[in-house]
């Protein structure tokens, strides 16, 4: 598994998005990587990064799901398989 240095949930600030950010820091807390989830809301940023659809998981600054709610197992899945 790669150092993983960056984990940032995009969305709007709905109950979708707010799962997702719960899933992730639940995740990141369990897997005891002592990085900071980000929660960025500004539509324009995600758009930047190519993400049309929300909520969305980018870890070290490469989006790894969009458009779905992963739970904490899903989110530690993805997180384990960063290379």
């Amino acid at each position: 598994m790669a150092a993983i240095n960056e984990v940032t949930v995009y969305g709007s600030g709905c109950k979708r998005c707010q799962a997702l950010l719960d899933g992730a820091r639940q995740a990141v807390s369990d897997m005891g990587l002592g990085v900071e989830v980000g929660y960025v809301t500004d539509v324009v940023e995600a758009s930047s990064r190519g993400i049309m659809s929300m909520p969305a998981l980018a870890v070290n600054g490469r989006v790894v799901s969009a458009g779905r709610v992963l739970d904490a197992k899903e989110v530690r899945k993805v997180l384990e398989g960063i290379e």
